[in-house]
């Protein structure tokens, strides 16, 4: 049988028997079975569907139950509410960098971000972020089976819209409540927020690891900044796929170490796979060619990277510091005040004041301020440098040290520290917080109290005295010893070169520094409490209260001291025509949206008159022409600025200042060790104040090579209305008398009009007075006629007690150590003072004779006796050698023309007592004859017995002229009062 007829035989039985209709009842048995199992199936798991669905929906809503329903005004806080540091600015609004936060991030808008960037975001992110509403079910039950199976792929689920929820307004806890929560917020927010909204505040937010100093950035301007040093619209495809990818692993994929730099090969790597693996889904979603691919792709981006740098406060710390610190304040002060709360509040709440000063250090880390200061960049650079190079600061040091664990040795090297103030502004220009001579030093010393020492006169002795009209600058001061109560007790004021000085003007002992004097003044007013009436008015707020009534405080005697700072406001205050305004740094504090929160406005106040004000500077202005600051000159490169400043060495030398005023800024310096010691120092090229002299003229040379308009001004300060010149008598600072002119003391100097003196000086008067070593005093009864001067000038007694110099033990204390002392010593002191005749006690021996006397022409010449009490010499004559000697003459000298004689000499000198000494060595003068005998002893015993009646006689008549020159005066007195 053939294939044809197999196949024909099989058709034709079918056919038998489908007619019998056996094969229709098996058919329809069959499908009957088969559909009833389906549809049971189906109906099983239709139920199924529902029930899992139901239990999971439940589930869903019983996750978000508690989740409260947001509004558009609420969301829209909460996602736009991300922290933004807060940035600095030099003046003039140079920027300088960011302060010091947990993650540094800056705001930017999607028009400023390049559109290859948000390509390569979406493409890697989220590549259905303009389709869908907010979630995508499909991704969301994949990552729901791959949590519950454990799967080892973790493809997320998560939109951009999610993360943004999961950032902004959740946390970033893994779990299912979170996660429902996410999605319900997801798709709320859809529903207010346009998708390029989404986007901005996702990019604004999103972590990207470190910058190239090693701070934590987020967003994506601050990391376009901080990785490749361009803005985020300046970015190209390659840069753009590496931002992109970061997000997914910050840590793992940023370039940067923790410290800052570049890591290794091995750590750079997967951030650039994973820049390959965004611009591959650029390719397959057609954002990009395949040539801009393939270009990306051998883009040499490690070359792109930024090279490592130093954060704000790695390069400027201490200014960044006090910054951070000044700016806190600020903020404080306004919350407290936009809480409604007062200054007496917070003083009664100390848990208030945490609060708002924790409030106050949060918003200044996230609140994105923008702080503009005072500070010159370049002034600032400038004392930074010099500080660094300057090689005269002096020795390292070993200090013993107290703590708990006993005293300890601790080596230091010397600090210093500067500061530059605008006068008629406050504004602080520049300042140098220390040498910062390692990385561990970064105190700021302008703000760390010391004792100012002699800065202090100015301040508290002379400006107050010349403002309460108590002194000129010509008032004579007498320095000479003083006592002071201390304690139980009392101790002596003493200068530093452990001498007095005398009577010398205001002007002169403030030029010299001397601690006397300055003492002295403030003893005349302290009872009227200076320091609240003047002091503290120029922002000095150290000074205990207890400290007041201490004398020594007018020369820096403090328990705590004064910061360099306020020291050199209370100059920039006498500068600026006695008006304090109050030193600072922060000029303005401005939110991210441009509003200013704050702004400093000055508030002058007025402490001295201008007529004070410039009466010290002129004062002051003698400290650097030939007071303790004229080293200064040598120093500065800048000549003819009208300076005028004050030096101040504390006890101990333990700390050296100076502060100099022009026109325009007041300038002060300090040295000084961190824990005090003394900075003296016999091997060093200078002199401790000389030093710091030094340092401060290098920082106003480098300062004036920069703006020499501000700080090397051309114009000297201006004399105000109220300033007259006048002459006055240096004895007394009274109008000149009659013989204060004969005394050639007549000075000429300025004065306020207001207390220019109207009595004539009443200091002298005229009597008979003998020189006796150096120093004129009254005659005594046995003083020899042909010494004394009947017309001379006296001191009145009631002059004397008047400057507290009537019981001086020494009379020449008094006198004043200038170009003055030789007029000085011509007046005389008057009698039963204690520093008169009655100081001059009689030994009742004859003076020792003057020696060496010698002929030169037609003058003898000898060298003057030992005895302190000599007040004259008397010259005996004979015409040749063993002849008599008759007494020729007198004076006072130690010289004496004797003509052309030939003759022989000798000397005696006279006491005050009028007792003479023997006789010098005998001179012979020219050719004398030879003796025709010689004369016998008891010849020479007579003429000396001779001698001695006639001296005796010469007294007696000199007594006698002096008695009729004193009647005579008497009655010139007497005719005069008729």
């Amino acid at each position: 049988m053939n294939y044809k007829e197999s196949i024909k035989n099989a058709l034709h039985k079918f056919k038998t028997i489908w007619k019998t209709g056996k094969i229709q009842r098996n058919t329809r048995i069959t499908y009957g079975v088969v559909w009833n199992v389906t549809l049971f199936f189906l109906i099983v798991g239709f139920i199924g569907f529902f029930f899992v669905g139901g239990i999971g929906a439940g589930y869903f809503a019983s996750l978000v139950k508690d989740e409260k329903i947001l509004d558009y005004e609420t969301m829209a806080q909460d996602i736009y509410d991300y922290a933004e540091t807060s940035r600095m600015y030099f003046a003039n609004n140079v920027y300088f960098g960011e302060l010091s936060a947990d993650i540094h991030r800056d705001e930017t808008t999607l028009d400023q971000i390049e559109p290859l960037l948000l390509k390569a975001v979406i493409a890697t992110e989220d590549e259905h972020f303009n389709e869908h509403k907010g979630v995508v079910p499909k991704a969301i039950l994949r990552a729901v089976y791959q949590e519950v199976s454990s799967s080892a792929t973790q493809t997320g689920g998560s939109t951009l819209t999610q993360q943004l929820i999961k950032n902004q307004i959740l946390t970033n806890e893994v779990s299912f409540e979170r996660k429902a929560k996410e999605i319900l917020l997801a798709l709320r927010l859809e529903r207010f927020f346009e998708k390029d909204e989404i986007l901005e505040a996702y990019l604004n937010i999103v972590p990207y690891g470190r910058d190239s100093s090693g701070r934590n950035i987020a967003g994506v301007q601050t990391a376009a900044n901080g990785i490749f040093g361009i803005d985020a619209s300046e970015v190209n495809l390659a840069q753009a796929a590496y931002l992109a990818g970061l997000p997914q692993s910050p840590s793992a994929y940023t370039p940067f170490t923790g410290g800052g730099g570049l890591k290794g090969e091995d750590g750079i790597q997967p951030g650039l796979n994973r820049m390959k693996t965004v611009l591959n889904r650029m390719y397959d979603m057609e954002y990009i060619t395949k040539e801009q691919y393939e270009e990306a792709l051998n883009y040499n981006l490690v070359e792109d990277f930024k090279e490592e740098e130093e954060s704000p406060f790695e390069r400027y710390p201490i200014l960044t510091a006090e910054i951070e610190t000044r700016a806190e304040k600020i903020l404080f002060d306004y919350f407290v005040e936009e809480g409604g709360h007062t200054a007496q509040d917070i003083k009664a709440r100390p848990e208030l004041k945490e609060e708002y000063e924790n409030m106050a250090s949060r918003a200044l880390r996230i609140n994105g301020y923008e702080i503009h200061t005072t500070i010159d960049k370049d002034l600032y650079d400038a004392f930074q440098k010099v500080a660094k190079e300057y090689q005269h600061y002096g020795p390292d040091t070993i200090t013993n040290l107290k703590t708990a664990n006993g005293e300890i040795q601790e080596k230091q090297y010397v600090q210093a520290a500067g500061v530059m103030i605008e006068n008629s502004t406050g504004k602080i220009i520049s300042f140098l917080g220390s040498r910062q001579y390692s990385l561990e030093d970064q105190l700021n010393y302008t703000k760390r109290v010391r004792s100012i020492g002699s800065t202090m006169k100015p301040l508290l002795a002379y400006g107050p005295a010349l403002e309460e009209g108590l002194i000129h600058p010509g008032t004579p001061i007498a320095d000479i010893p003083l006592f002071v109560k201390s304690g139980g007790g009392s101790s002596e004021i003493r200068n530093v070169d452990l001498r007095h000085h005398g009577l010398m003007s205001a002007k002169e002992h403030l030029a010299f520094s001397f601690n006397v004097p300055a003492v002295r003044t403030y003893l005349r007013m302290m009872d009227e409490n200076p320091v609240d009436k003047y002091l503290n008015k120029m922002g000095i707020t150290t000074i205990e209260e207890d400290e007041y009534t201490h004398p020594s405080l007018a020369i820096g005697g403090t328990t705590r001291g004064i910061t360099l700072e306020e020291t050199a406001n209370a100059f920039s205050t006498i500068a600026n025509n006695g008006k304090f305004i109050d030193a600072y740094i922060i000029e303005k504090i401005t939110t991210k949206d441009g509003e200013t929160i704050y702004e400093h406005k000055a508030d002058p106040v007025e402490v001295f008159s201008p007529q004070t004000s410039y009466l010290l500077i002129d004062m002051m202005r003698d400290v650097i022409s030939k007071g303790t600051g004229t080293y200064l000159n040598s120093q500065l490169k800048y000549q003819n600025v009208d300076w005028a400043g004050k030096t101040g060495t504390s006890q101990n030398v333990e700390n050296v200042h100076f502060f100099g005023s022009n026109p325009n800024i007041t300038m002060g310096t300090w040295l000084g060790y961190e824990h005090p010691d003394s900075l003296e120092c016999k091997s060093c090229d200078l002199y401790h104040s000389n030093r710091n002299m030094k340092l401060w003229a290098e920082l106003v040379n480098a300062a004036s090579d920069i703006n020499p308009e501000l700080v090397a001004p051309s114009q000297n300060f201006q004399q105000p209305d109220g300033i007259v010149s006048r002459s006055y008598c240096a004895l007394s600072g009274m109008l000149p008398s009659e013989l204060c002119e004969k005394a050639g003391l007549v000075k000429t100097g300025l004065f306020n009009a207001k207390f220019v003196p109207t009595e004539k000086d009443n200091s002298l008067t005229t009597g008979t007075h003998i020189k006796v070593n150096g120093q004129s005093v009254s005659a005594g009864p046995d003083t020899p006629g042909e010494f004394t001067n009947g017309n001379g000038l006296m001191f009145t007694p009631e002059y004397l007690q008047k400057f507290g110099i009537d019981k001086l033990s020494n009379p020449a204390l008094m006198l004043p150590a200038n170009g003055d002392r030789s007029k000085w010593e011509n007046i005389g002191m008057p009698g039963g003072s204690a520093a008169s005749s009655n100081t001059i006690s009689n030994d009742n021996k004859a003076p020792a004779s003057p020696t060496s006397v010698k002929a030169s022409g037609n003058k003898l010449t000898w060298n003057a006796s030992g005895s302190k009490d000599v007040v004259g010499y008397r010259i005996y004559e004979a015409k040749e050698p063993g002849s008599k000697f008759s007494r020729v003459g007198s004076t006072a000298s130690t010289e004496y023309s004797i003509g052309k004689k030939n003759a022989v000499y000798y000397v005696k000198a006279v006491d005050y007592f009028g007792d003479e000494s023997k006789e010098s060595n005998t001179v012979i003068v020219g050719e004398t004859p030879e003796p025709e005998e010689k004369t016998t002893n008891a010849d020479e015993k007579s003429e000396e017995k001779q001698e001695s009646k006639e001296t005796k006689k010469d007294k007696k008549d000199g007594a006698s002229k002096d008695d009729k020159k004193e009647t005579d005066k008497k009655k010139d007195a007497d005719d005069k009062e008729d």
